[in-house]
């Protein structure tokens, strides 16, 4: 509430009470059952004071004739009933201003029903309650929304003038005091107002021309409410308009700015109603010569004063209303104003889009009545219009924008509008006003030629006819305005050009023109947008580009002129005679290379058309000397391809065109196009997936090059080769040298050169080539060399002579190039540049050259030393260029003796030294720059030097050491940049094994060879950095072991840590490093046991050793001469033998360390380890101590850890089973749960790399033969040790464990369920051998967990309920499983033994079997001293207790168990108790129905709610099963506590106990009838009231109740009643229906039975839940409504209004205020205490009225006094 409003409302009641006092009228007293409200409150008593007090005059009237009826005074209790129907009316009436919306909503809907039966009434309560006004009652809309609805109801009789003109007094007192403008009151105000009109429009009216005689703040409202009275009654409005005139013209030259727009409004709704009626009128407009004289007048002010202001809202609205008012005018009086109101109305044509909107509708309506009258020619000429076209023309432009993100649908409105003007003055002056916007079209304001052009594209269809002989004038602007640089012209011109063509005013030339407009606008690219010299430049050459550009405008200007292409091309078929051929000639130009794409596509569309046509493409193509030739299309659109990505599918169209292009070239060359062009299309047809080849662009230069190359092979025609190379030749021009088109350009025309014979024609096309490119782009250095090179594959003596010439001319002293070095640095990039392009030439044409005649060649080549120039090349990709040369050289002899003809390469050490010395390497191995063009120059070097190698004559040694020391440092290289180091390394490696293989003349120096490589990769392959081990050679450095040293003992060698080092490496999957290995390890042994006998190697059998040493000594003999053997046997040999050899200190250190042996890089080495540690510990498990294996334990489960391969990691853990099995069990397990808990205190074991390797541990163990039952036996009794501390005392004991404990017993729930879940066959048949154990296991340990998920630790429960999913899919429960996902991590008690039950009904379904030895291990469990796991065991056995039919000795010991423990000190557990034995199964049940029932019975009185509530529902569970005989002498002590449970805050026992009580309705016969009926009735209120309890539980359990007692009720029709619809819905309409139709029932079929009813419903007033309170009010309400009997009424009916009017329309809760009003509004509609004794009263005079009021105000007083004493109880709650 704000504290205005509470100011202004305490003033309201100190003013009411002042009031009172002076009336000399006794105070009235309050009810004792009414509330103390505060003040401000709308029910308090300072503002019901108001109401109860004298009805102030002239408004007593309708109180006069109720006091006064004869009727009325007949009887005091008559008197008193209308007494309080009249303080009802009133607090409805002050409830009007409650602060909740619902209240006020009831209460306005109450007042609108009552108003009908007596409106007067309900006018003078409203009346007086608005008399402080607003700023006493905050809601005086609702209060005048009521009077007018009172207003409405009034008949003819009771509509006096005098009557009506007091309330409209009220409407407008109540706006002229107020200085506040309120929409809602003042709008409500008028509508009343306006009710009253429509009874009495002079009245109405003459009350508001009351305020029209001066200066008041209510004016401006008066004026509203009179615009609203006309456009609500326009007929009866229009022929009073007179008067309203008479009143407002006097004033109108005082009214202030401020008010002026208000004034407008109404004349313009004025003049609006004045339409109406002239509408609906036969007789025409019903003005005499006074009206149309004031409307002169009006018009005038308006149009001479107000139109003139500075106030824009002054201005826009007098326009608007003179828009309205030009009709109603005479004509005269119209044309003289015309040179006023245009230029007002063109001014705010020009302000923003609101005000324009509305400017430019008066001024359509003003050119319609000036143009287009019948009554007479049109009153402007067209020269006194050019004003108005001047300006409305920019501001088309404007509108016309397409900027989609400020006013869209407002800007459009406009446009819209202005160009309406534009069609009535195109109506009248059609070829005045085109010539007037072709002028426009010449001027120089850009805004006026833009809005000239979208005004003619929106005439042009409509003034078609007219605007025929224009059409060379239309013409010709749009031919003048092409070349403008305007954008927004442009756009304009763009969208015109579509209209034109499309109502065929374009042909010929000009149409050319406006089609290269198109297609110029079309060509702007991407990359044109971003740079924007190029767009000023080749664009927009205007210096006024740069502020008028945008970026956005240009991107839907190329757009535009796009879709008009195509639809000029697709929907217009007279373009066609200008399209075709003419866009063959667009295709050619460099500056309409972007729209190539869009020209295509209409070329496609157009020769779809012409095919279908007789007159043959070629013809018509032939008639036209302009258009380009065939072979300078082909040559064209061949390049075009180049780049299949690029916009608007270009490379698609143009093999689409080509095809349709076939009858313009040689027939083959068409013929053979449609085979090819779809597999070119399909390559390109998915863009996405092209991307993710990184070769894509040269495969596609690729396939265009053999399309090419094939297409002439086809063609076979010299003389149309040639004529297409002059046509390549020619379009050099047309592609920037730094483009790829023109590096394609290069190898196409290369192409056709080679398909030449003309040695001539060939050595001018190769002067060409090199004078048109660019050296200094590697892109287009490279295509000229692949195009130079493919010219020399025919004319290689041609090409050999051009590259010499070029040599000689570029070549410079070294004393020239070091001072260009000095001096310009720009000199010395152009020698590289053309030392590249040449050694590229070179290359090339060697790589193409015929082999039969290229070995002369290169050896002139190489041996003149004539590539030793171009080794002083700086620039990388120069570098590059010369390497690639002397690599494709190298190829060229490769190529040629794969042909047969093979020779060796002169001077290949040299062309290698050449290599080296480029690729930027010195003697030393420092890599001091790692660049990325540095490395790309090395890994091109390598490839080179692969290809050097290769060839003859063989390496040298120098060579190759000289090689590999420069290359071999590679090997150190970090791993990024990934791309480029990964190609190096690749390229390296290829290089060692060419050396190997070119190296060396026989078998025994290519071993020589190797050696030295490997012995020159060991430092790499020991090295401590991951990247330099990779090549895994380092094992190979071992086989260098000196022959002769100094033999130490036994103990220094380290056998076992040595062995454990080179085990790995003996089964490598290298040869060479598993042969090296395998001897170090025999010569490690050897050694060893040459040594002298030592003390720590007693335990070392001598003549085993020396077997086992022969026998490696066997191996390595078979693996020296290289027999064919069985690796895994070699290594299975080996391993046996070190078994034997190693002592078992060696053994044992052996173990130890075995990770980084298990754990090795190469994995065929790591798996071999695994598989030797298994061995050694299945042969010599004997011999290890608990602390050996608790060691090597650690070290295989650190494997484990650190092995991610999961191969490689099973091989582990089937070493760890191994040691289990083979050792001591109990250790390992220990072991691995200890490690498990530590990782899951410390480590997020859900993220670690390859997943948790302790885990994996657990499958081992869970899926080994052996160790599954060990395990498992493991874990249960770690589950079965002491249970968490839970922070609570049980029985005496305080528990407590540690951290660690919980740790091992989180991981020991995580091992259980790994073997649940990995287990596989044999964990699964463990798990059904254990099931009872497991099950019982689960279940304790579940409500332990859930003891602490209440404390707030819910990790260990989410753990085990995860096992315990995972064992209902290892036992196939899935039933189980499901109800464990769904309800498994409530934290809640009561869901955590439902959880309990439902998991022991699925397993008993599920295995009924298992229930026996289940339940005596759960039996034990109830007497544990935790009471989680006692609860948990007794939900268990509560459900296991209905599986037990079949075991009658099981079922009496566990009914026995039960009842011991029904007085357990843990609700919970006598809950369960309790549910446990009414699960007894059916057919066992009556043997202990008594037992049970008594169990029930004691149990509903008891002192825990939880317990209570589960009695109820054990109750309705055993009544289903019960006989009568057992329940008839407990059953009204059963109802007497249900109906105590009923009114329990708790929903779920209030359900239930409603239930329950409609359950006992089959057991009310016999000798109980009459009781159990009697209880029905005294519970049918209660019952009533609930139906619509706020919680749903509680509805449809009383909706059932009902229902069920329905039939024992003995009222007829009621169960009809109840299969209604409404009956079961929940809306609060519905249950009030129903409450209505149940209580007409009720009072008329038991009306001796509604005086309890009432009472129990009246006592509800006072229940705790508000929405009952409001259900009893309803229902109270409608039974006293429906209450015929005045015996039974008369008690009743002035203490429910009494409660009514005073505490429950006083409730905090807005819900029973609501009902408060419905239910006040109901009793009075329902009485005849508001209705009149007569249906005219006689009036009275104002001088009594204060009589009244005092009557009226001891009459509320008395009845009032007569309710202090109420029915007993009626002041208890519900009870």
């Amino acid at each position: 509430m704000r504290s205005g409003d509470t100011a202004a409302k305490a003033d309201a009641a100190n003013d009411v009470a002042a009031n009172a006092a002076s009336s000399a009228s006794p105070p009235a007293r309050r009810h004792p059952n009414d509330l103390t409200l505060p003040s401000w409150h709308p029910l308090s008593d300072s503002n019901l004071s108001e109401l109860s007090v004298a009805v102030s005059p002239p408004f007593s009237l309708a109180a006069a004739r109720i006091s006064s009826s004869p009727n009325s005074m007949a009887s005091s209790s008559s008197a008193a009933a209308s007494a309080a129907a009249l303080e009802a009316v009133q607090v409805l009436v002050a409830s009007l201003a409650d602060d909740a919306p619902r209240v006020r909503d009831s209460a306005l809907a109450a007042l609108r029903d009552v108003a009908p039966l007596n409106p007067l009434l309900v006018l003078d309560c409203c009346a007086t309650i608005s008399r402080g006004g607003h700023r006493r009652f905050a809601n005086m809309a609702g209060v005048f929304l009521v009077m007018a609805s009172a207003v409405r109801a009034l008949d003819r009789l009771d509509a006096e003038r005098e009557f009506l003109r007091k309330i409209a007094k009220i409407a407008t007192a109540e706006i002229v005091s107020s200085k506040d403008f309120n929409v809602d009151w003042q709008r409500a105000a008028a509508t009343l107002l306006v009710a009253i009109g429509s009874h009495d429009p002079d009245l109405m009216m003459g009350e508001i021309f009351l305020y029209f005689s001066g200066p008041t703040s209510a004016l401006p409202a008066m004026l509203q409410i009179l615009a609203d009275f006309a456009s609500a009654e326009a007929l009866q409005f229009t022929p009073r308009l007179k008067d309203v005139l008479l009143r407002v013209l006097p004033i109108l030259g005082s009214v202030r700015d401020g008010q002026r727009p208000v004034f407008a409004n109404a004349f313009k709704c004025w003049c609006q109603a004045a339409w109406l009626y002239i509408g609906d009128a036969s007789s025409g407009l019903p003005f005499d010569d006074d009206v149309m004289s004031f409307m002169n007048s009006v018009f005038e002010l308006l149009l001479k004063v107000w139109t003139g202001s500075r106030d824009l809202k002054v201005r826009l609205s007098s326009v608007e209303a003179l828009g309205e008012m030009v009709g109603l005018v005479t004509r005269s009086q119209l044309k003289s104003a015309l040179p006023r109101i245009i230029p007002a109305m063109l001014d705010l044509c020009k302000k923003d889009q609101e005000v324009a909107f509305t400017a430019a509708h008066s001024l359509h309506n003003l050119l319609n009545v000036s143009l287009l009258s019948e009554s007479g020619p049109p009153l402007l000429e067209f020269e006194e219009l050019n004003v108005v076209l001047i300006t409305l023309l920019p501001l088309a432009s404007f509108n016309n924008s397409k900027d989609e993100r400020l006013y869209v649908s407002k800007g459009l409105k406009t446009y819209n509008e202005l160009q309406h003007c534009f069609l009535v003055i195109g109506l009248v002056y059609p070829e005045d006003l085109c010539l007037f916007l072709l002028s426009k079209c010449r001027s120089k304001d850009e805004a006026s030629i833009v809005g000239a052009l979208g005004t003619i594209k929106h005439l042009l269809p409509r003034l078609l006819e007219s605007w025929h002989t224009k059409q060379t004038l239309l013409v010709e602007i749009v031919k003048s305005l092409l070349e403008e640089q305007s954008l927004g012209i442009r756009m304009a011109l763009a969208e015109l050009i579509v209209v034109m063509a499309s109502h065929c005013y374009l042909s010929g030339h000009p149409a050319e023109l406006a089609v290269e407009f198109l297609v110029r606008h079309s060509a702007i690219t991407d990359d044109d947008l971003n740079d924007l010299n190029t767009l000023k430049n080749e664009y927009f050459q205007d210096k006024r580009f740069e502020m008028k550009m945008s970026l956005a405008g240009l991107s839907d200007l190329r757009a535009v002129c796009e879709k008009s292409l195509l639809l000029l091309a697709i929907t217009i078929p007279e373009m066609e005679l200008v399209l075709w051929p003419f866009l063959l000639q667009l295709i050619i130009p460099k500056k309409y290379t972007g729209a190539v794409a869009t020209v295509c596509k209409c070329i496609t569309e157009l020769c779809r058309h012409k095919l279908s046509q007789t007159n043959p493409l070629y013809t018509e193509f032939n008639a036209s000397n302009e258009m380009p030739s065939p072979e300078y299309l082909f040559a064209r659109l061949l390049v075009l391809l180049h780049n299949p990505l690029a916009r608007g599918q270009l490379a698609t169209q143009i093999l689409t065109v080509l095809c349709y292009l076939g009858p313009l070239f040689p027939r083959n060359l068409s013929l053979f196009w449609e085979d090819e062009v779809p597999k070119m299309k399909a390559y390109i047809s998915d863009p996405e997936d092209l991307k993710q080849d990184s070769t894509y662009q040269e495969t596609w230069d690729d396939m265009i090059l053999n399309f090419f190359a094939e297409s002439l092979d086809v063609v076979n025609d010299n003389v149309w080769v040639i004529s297409l190379g002059d046509a390549f030749a020619r379009q050099y021009d047309l592609y920037a040298t730094s483009d790829g088109h023109s590096a394609l350009l290069h190898r196409c025309l290369g192409m056709l050169l080679q398909k030449v014979d003309d040695r001539i024609y060939v050595r001018e096309k190769i002067d060409w080539m090199c004078r048109h490119s660019s050296m200094s782009i590697p892109v287009n250095r490279l295509g000229l060399a692949q195009g130079i090179g493919l010219v020399a594959a025919s004319h290689l003596d041609t090409v050999l002579e051009k590259l010499k010439n070029i040599l000689e001319n570029a070549g410079q002293s070294a004393l020239q190039r070091l001072l260009s070095f000095f001096s310009f640095r720009e000199k010395v990039e152009d020698v590289d540049d053309t030392y590249a392009a040449l050694a590229l030439m070179y290359g090339y044409a060697a790589r193409y050259a015929p082999s039969t005649v290229i070995e002369a060649r290169i050896n002139a080549l190489v041996g003149t030393n004539m590539l030793g120039r171009f080794l002083h090349v700086q620039h990388p990709t120069a570098k590059q260029a010369v390497i690639t040369a002397i690599d494709l050289l190298g190829r060229a002899v490769i190529s040629a003796a794969e042909m047969g003809i093979s020779f060796p390469l002169k001077r290949r050490d040299q062309l290698l030294e050449y290599v080296l010395t480029l690729m930027g390497r010195d003697q030393s191995d420092d890599l001091v720059d790692f660049s990325i063009e540095l490395l790309q120059t090395q890994s091109v070097a390598l490839s080179a030097c692969t290809t050097l190698v290769s060839i003859e004559p063989r390496l040298p040694l120098e060579t190759r050491n000289r090689v590999m020391k420069a290359t071999l440092g590679f090997f150190a290289l970090p791993t990024e940049p990934s791309n480029i180091v990964e190609s190096l390394i690749t390229n390296l490696i290829i290089l060692l094994g060419a050396i190997l293989l070119t190296s060396g003349e026989d078998g025994r120096s290519r071993a020589e060879q190797l050696l030295h490589i490997l012995r020159q990769l060991d430092p790499y392959v020991s090295s401590s950095a991951e990247h330099q081990r990779e090549g895994d050679g380092g094992s190979r450095s071992l086989s260098s072991l000196p022959s002769a040293f100094v033999l130490p003992n036994r103990d220094s060698l380290s056998l076992g840590e040595r062995v454990m080092s080179y085990l790995p490496r003996c089964a490598d999957t290298d040869d060479e490093v598993r042969k090296v290995a395998i001897q170090i390890i025999a010569l490690f042994f050897n050694i060893s046991l040459s040594l002298p006998k030592q003390k720590a190697a007693n335990d070392i059998d001598l003549e085993s050793s020396y077997g086992a040493l022969s026998s490696l000594v066997d191996i390595v003999s078979v693996i020296r001469r290289k027999a064919s053997v069985d690796q895994i046997e070699v290594f299975h040999r080996v391993v046996s033998s070190v078994c034997i050899l190693l002592s078992r200190e060696e053994l044992v250190v052996l173990l130890h360390s075995c990770t980084l042996a298990t754990c090795d890089k190469v994995k065929q080495s790591a798996d071999g380890s695994i598989q030797a540690i298994i061995v050694f510990i299945i042969r010599r498990g004997k011999d290890l101590r608990e602390a050996d294996v608790l060691r090597t334990t650690q070290s295989l489960l650190s494997s484990a850890v650190t092995l991610t391969d999961k191969h490689s990691r099973q091989e582990v853990l089937n070493a760890i089973s191994c040691l289990a099995e083979n050792t001591n069990h109990i250790v390992v397990f220990d072991e691995v749960l200890f490690v498990a808990g530590r990782d899951i205190c410390t480590k997020d074991i859900s993220r670690i790399r390859g997943g948790w390797a302790i885990q994996d541990v657990f499958y081992a163990f869970s899926q080994h033969k052996v160790l599954a039952t060990r395990f498992l036996e493991y874990i249960l009794f770690i589950l079965h040790k002491e249970p968490v501390a839970t922070n609570d005392s049980e029985k005496g004991e305080n528990n407590s464990e540690s951290s660690a404990d919980d740790s091992i017993l989180q991981a020991t729930i995580f091992a259980l369920n790994a073997f649940l879940r990995g287990g596989g066959k044999i964990g699964k048949q463990a798990v059904e051998q254990s099931y009872p154990s497991v099950l019982s296991a689960l279940i304790l340990k579940l409500g332990d967990l859930h003891s602490l998920a209440e404390l707030g630790r819910n990790e260990l429960l989410r753990s085990l309920l995860i096992a315990f999913r995972s064992f209902c899919d290892c036992v196939g429960d899935v039933e189980m499983g499901k109800i464990l996902a769904r309800d498994g991590e409530q934290t809640e008690k009561e869901k955590m033994i439902d959880l309990v039950q439902e998991v022991a009904c699925s397993s008993s379904v599920k295995r009924p079997k298992e229930v026996l030895p289940t339940c005596a291990i759960l039996s034990k469990s109830l007497n544990r001293n935790q009471r989680a796991e006692r609860e948990a065991a007794a939900a268990a056995l509560s459900e296991f207790i209905r599986h037990s039919e079949k075991e009658p000795a099981l079922l009496e010991q566990i009914v026995e168990e039960l009842c011991q423990h029904v007085t357990d000190d843990s609700p919970t557990v006598r809950s369960l108790c309790l549910r446990g034995l009414v699960q007894i199964p059916e057919s066992h049940m009556l043997k202990y129905i008594q037992q049970v029932l008594g169990v029930i019975l004691a149990l509903l009185e008891d002192a825990n709610e939880s317990v209570q509530l589960t009695a109820v529902q054990c109750l309705l569970t055993v009544l289903n099963v019960s006989e009568q005989d057992a329940v008839e002498p407990i059953l009204i002590s059963l109802l007497v506590r249900l109906r105590n449970l009923q009114i329990s805050m708790n929903t779920k026992m209030r359900s239930n106990a409603f239930a329950a009580y409609g359950a006992l309705s089959s057991y009310g016969v016999g000798s109980q009838h009459h009781a159990f009926l009697e209880q029905i009735h005294a519970t049918l209120p209660r019952l009533i009231l609930h139906l619509h309890d706020k919680d749903l539980s509680v509805r449809l359990a009383c909706r059932n109740a009902f229902q069920l007692l329905a039939p024992s009720m003995e009222v007829e029709g009621l169960s009809s009643l109840l299969n209604k619809q409404y009956f079961t819905y929940d809306r609060r309409s519905d249950y009030e229906d129903f409450i209505r139709d149940l209580t007409r029932q009720l009072c008329r079929l038991s009306p001796a039975r509604v005086d309890s009813y009432l009472e129990s419903a009246i006592q509800a007033f006072d229940a705790p839940w508000p929405i009952i309170q409001a259900n009893a009010v309803c229902l109270v309400s409608c039974m006293l409504s429906f209450l015929d009997d005045q015996r039974f009424l008369a008690p009743y009916f002035s203490q429910v209004f009494a409660m009514l009017v005073g505490r429950m329309s006083q409730s905090p809760e807005a819900v029973v205020r609501a009902s408060a009003s419905s239910a006040m509004g109901l009793l009075i509609k329902r009485s005849n205490m508001l209705k009149p004794s007569s249906s005219q009263f006689d009036r009275v005079d104002p001088s009594q009225s204060s009589q009244h009021g005092d009557l009226h105000a001891k009459t509320s007083s008395e009845h009032q006094e007569e309710n202090t004493v109420k029915p007993d109880g009626a002041s208890q709650g519900e009870q």
